[in-house]
């Protein structure tokens, strides 16, 4: 016989982001809580009576036993609300969660990597998920890298949540381009390890700190001898990426091997773009194929000077792309790099003109987060 639990209780202020638990069954309430431990977050349990309203409204997620439906169905629609069945052969759970307006029905222990899942989410704050730019250069040296950095540092000015993944190991380190190959904080190699969930909000607060861009994190490579990242570490901060919302921006290499896929590979919602090389179109052309494969939104940047003298929407149309745009070049741009000013960063200039019509196109009207530029 299990020992009753005591009512537990969220921290209380406007921080706290526990779900609410509301049930009477032993069984369920200690299944709950274990998954709130793992999940890092400390939950509200109510048992007996129907939670007060300021509880069911505020909570980030409800979760609720079959055994309390009938007497929550009366508190109001809200969202985040899931009902936890009790008995797989009960047909009438389905009709107590339309009563209720649970967004789902879960039976435990099938359900359990779901719900943690559901449950971390809640705990981060997770709101819709980032859009991906994923910048691919037709060349080496083509400028991919230059313009993943720009894209990024131009939707952090803007007061964006922002997150540039560094996934080219042989770039030489996209921190040197920002300024930031001296602030301390995790690199690559030192989540080579990562399984299973990473924690958005923890990987953000471990990355460099970038003096200047205070709204902008880098994930990029440090200068040792690591240069592979097994894929499903890739994946962990990925995901941990895009669920904190925002702007993802990843740097891919040009050759999408299976690790470079797991940078590569978006779901719904994901943009890729890069410069082609000044000469010749074949080569970019083969190399969209895949990305169109692992993307589904692939469109090209025309750099100036244009090739051979061709308009940029029939550079565009010879590679079977989109145009996303010509960006002319950038004076100064060498020299900024070495004295440590990030790309995208002057006012007015070729490539933050470029990136601002862009990240205008493709990024939907969001509410801005605090910080810019310092």
């Amino acid at each position: 016989m299990s020992t009753p639990i005591a009512d537990h209780a969220t921290t209380e202020g406007p921080g706290a982001t526990g779900p609410l638990v509301v049930t009477e069954d032993e069984g369920l309430a200690e299944h709950l809580l274990r998954l709130c431990a793992a999940a890092g977050t400390e939950p509200r349990l109510i048992r007996g009576a129907p939670p007060p309203r300021e509880l069911w409204e505020g909570a980030s997620l409800v979760l609720i036993g079959d055994d309390q439906a009938a007497r929550c169905a009366g508190l109001g629609r809200r969202g985040g609300v899931l009902l936890l069945g009790l008995d797989l052969d009960d047909a009438g759970v389905w009709v107590r969660a339309v009563q209720l307006g649970a967004e789902h029905v879960l039976f435990l222990p099938d359900a359990e990597a779901w719900l943690l899942d559901r449950i971390a989410d809640a705990a981060e704050g997770a709101g819709s998920p980032a859009l991906t730019v994923a910048v691919l250069g037709g060349r080496g040296g083509a400028g991919a890298s230059t313009l993943a950095c720009a894209l990024a540092v131009t939707a952090a000015r803007a007061g964006r949540r922002t997150m540039l993944i560094d996934g080219d190991p042989l770039g030489g380190g996209l921190d040197i381009l920002l300024g930031g190959e001296a602030a301390r904080g995790l690199r690559w190699p030192d989540l080579a390890g990562s399984r299973g969930r990473v924690s958005g909000v923890e990987l953000a607060r471990a990355l460099p700190v970038l003096k200047r861009i205070s709204a902008l994190s880098c994930l990029s490579w440090d200068r040792g001898d690591t240069l592979t990242v097994p894929p499903e570490a890739m994946r962990s901060v990925l995901a941990a990426s895009r669920r904190r919302g925002g702007l993802v921006v990843v740097d891919v290499p040009r050759h999408l091997d299976a690790a470079a896929g797991g940078r590569g590979a978006q779901p719904a919602g994901a943009r890729g773009v890069g410069p082609p090389p000044r000469g010749g179109g074949a080569a970019p052309a083969g190399g969209a194929a895949p990305a169109r494969m692992r993307l589904g939104d692939v469109r090209a940047v025309v750099r100036s000077p244009r090739t051979f003298g061709l308009p940029a929407h029939r550079i565009a149309r010879g590679l079977r792309l989109e145009l996303a745009g010509e960006l002319e070049p950038e004076p100064g741009l060498a020299e900024d790099v070495e004295k440590g000013v990030p790309p995208g960063i002057r006012d007015g200039g070729p490539l933050a003109r470029f990136c601002e019509t862009f990240l205008d196109e493709v990024l939907p009207p969001v509410p801005a987060v605090g910080g810019g530029v310092y």
